[in-house]
């Protein structure tokens, strides 16, 4: 048996919650010693997130040329005699309270294998009769997806908002936005995927052939595998998009008819939205370039007026190449919007800052209270009128029950997402709002479920996935019985 490499690091953890110097000595399997990083470069890289409010080292990073590298690392770790070391799969690292980092343990950086390995990860196939799709793996970004499909006239058919995400990581979740009432959300657009399991087995699952890690690893917070391959639905696209927006002073309104657009299907119905997100204006001096320059002081006068203005955001895709206005894109710049603003930020040096994020799904029976007692009372009375607030509808019977992902029990229910950004000196303050929201619906009885969320104990999880959480155990066990695999999610580690 070949003597493993023993990797000693003494290094200094800093980050914004505290320091301490920590000391480590892992062993790690001898044929990836040209892939194992211990450099203060490679730890730094991995010990934070999108967030920045988090920082955690591990022991080392592996940068994977393929696959069977993390089956290798995994399958170690699964099988050593002394104490296994723990697994983070790292995408873009848009977490923002650690999910994707591993203490003493070893992060994978999954982005490496868009650069060191061979061959292309993303192959599109099938035709009109059987339908179409893309093979992708795993460290792929959506944005690179799409352009990839777009190249045949092809795209998924369910987004994120933002494209600069990893499809291993956003299926590990749910992935969502404005066109989930209509398709679901990313993990229901899923045929096949290629999952590395907690014993560093490669296993081909679908809803046919090992289904029950096929459900599980869907929404599974990354508990139970890595995802290296997914087989994703594809469609014909559409050329452009029409994209308005609608403003309300009235929340009853706002809702009611965010309900009534999402609502609108079927073939006869021509004018079908393709995209409906709602989102509140609460600062007078809140960017309105969207609008006409004449309309603006109006929409300031009315903020001022009301305090809160709704808005809903809808698109519908067409193929006329015809441009009518400022509002209508093609399809790409459309899906691709936010990263204009996020080449804004990085001009400014406001992207690397800290993300206190709360993202929440509120069940409809809760959200008149919940826009009464959180949008008027915890926001508006306390001036977080800043903060980038999405709120819109989704239908529960586009989600499968039987995915580790967890959603409200009613047939309508609405992501919230309090989306702040905050200096490093501050970022409590709005934590400490994301805490008084939890509060407020825990003691007015509004069942919320966190989404990209974090909990502070094995309760709280258990609370959190209430009748999912045996057979999330079971799967655990089933799959990863040495709990190797995301420690950062903090739910049996």
């Amino acid at each position: 048996m070949a003597v493993s490499i023993q990797i000693f690091i003494y290094s200094i953890i800093f980050s914004i919650i505290g320091y301490g110097i920590s000391t480590w000595a892992i062993s790690l399997p001898p044929e990836l010693s040209g892939r194992i990083h211990s450099d203060p470069d490679a730890i730094k890289a991995a010990s934070t997130d999108y967030g920045h409010i988090i920082s955690v080292n591990p022991a080392a990073v592996l940068s994977p040329s393929s696959v069977d590298d993390i089956k290798t690392l995994i399958s170690f770790s699964f099988k050593s005699n002394s104490t296994p070391y723990t697994v983070a799969a790292k995408g873009n690292a848009h977490s923002t309270w650690g999910q994707a980092m591993a203490a003493s343990g070893v992060v994978v950086d999954m982005l490496s294998l868009k650069t060191n390995g061979n061959g292309s990860r993303i192959i599109v196939s099938g035709n009109k009769g059987s339908g179409f799709y893309a093979d992708v793996g795993g460290e792929q970004l959506w944005i690179d997806v799409l352009n990839e499909t777009l190249k045949q006239g092809l795209s998924p058919v369910s987004w994120t908002d933002y494209l600069y995400l990893t499809v291993g990581g956003t299926l590990s979740n749910a992935g969502i936005s404005g066109q989930t009432h209509r398709r679901g959300p990313q993990i229901a657009n899923v045929k096949e995927l290629d999952v590395v399991t907690g014993k560093g087995d490669l296993v081909t699952c679908s809803p046919r052939q090992n289904s029950e890690l096929f459900f599980a690893v869907l929404g599974g917070l990354g508990q139970f595998g890595i995802i290296t391959r997914a087989r994703i639905v594809l469609e014909p696209t559409k050329k452009r998009v029409r994209w308005l927006r609608i403003l309300y002073n009235d929340f009853a309104a706002f809702s009611k008819d965010q309900e009534s657009l999402i609502a609108m299907t079927g073939a006869t119905c021509q004018n079908v939205p393709d995209y409906v997100e709602g989102q509140l204006l609460m600062d007078p001096n809140t960017n309105l370039d969207f609008f006409p320059p004449s309309d603006r002081p109006k929409i300031i006068s009315l903020i001022k007026q009301y305090g809160i203005i709704y808005f809903i955001e809808v698109a519908k895709y067409y193929d006329d190449s015809s441009t009518v206005d400022k509002a209508d894109v093609t399809y790409l710049d459309f899906l691709n919007r936010v990263h204009r603003e996020e080449l804004l930020l990085r001009e400014k040096g406001l992207w690397e800052i800290p993300h206190p994020w709360l993202n929440l799904f509120v069940p409809k029976s809760g959200i008149f209270d919940f826009n009464n007692g959180v949008f008027k009372d915890i926001l508006l009375k306390n001036n977080f009128t800043s903060s980038l607030v999405l709120f819109y509808p989704m239908f529960r019977n586009k989600w499968d029950d039987r995915m580790s992902a967890v959603i409200p029990d009613e047939d309508v229910f609405y992501p919230a997402g309090f989306l702040d950004s905050s200096g490093f000196d501050n970022w409590q303050v709005f934590d400490n709002k994301n805490k008084e929201i939890l509060q407020f619906c825990a003691r007015t009885g509004i069942k919320i479920k966190q989404y990209l969320g974090h909990h502070g104990s094995k309760e709280e999880w258990i609370d959190h996935f209430g009748s999912k959480w045996n057979t999330f155990k079971q799967r655990k066990a089933q799959f990863d019985p040495k709990m190797l695999l995301s420690p950062g999610q903090k739910i049996f580690n």
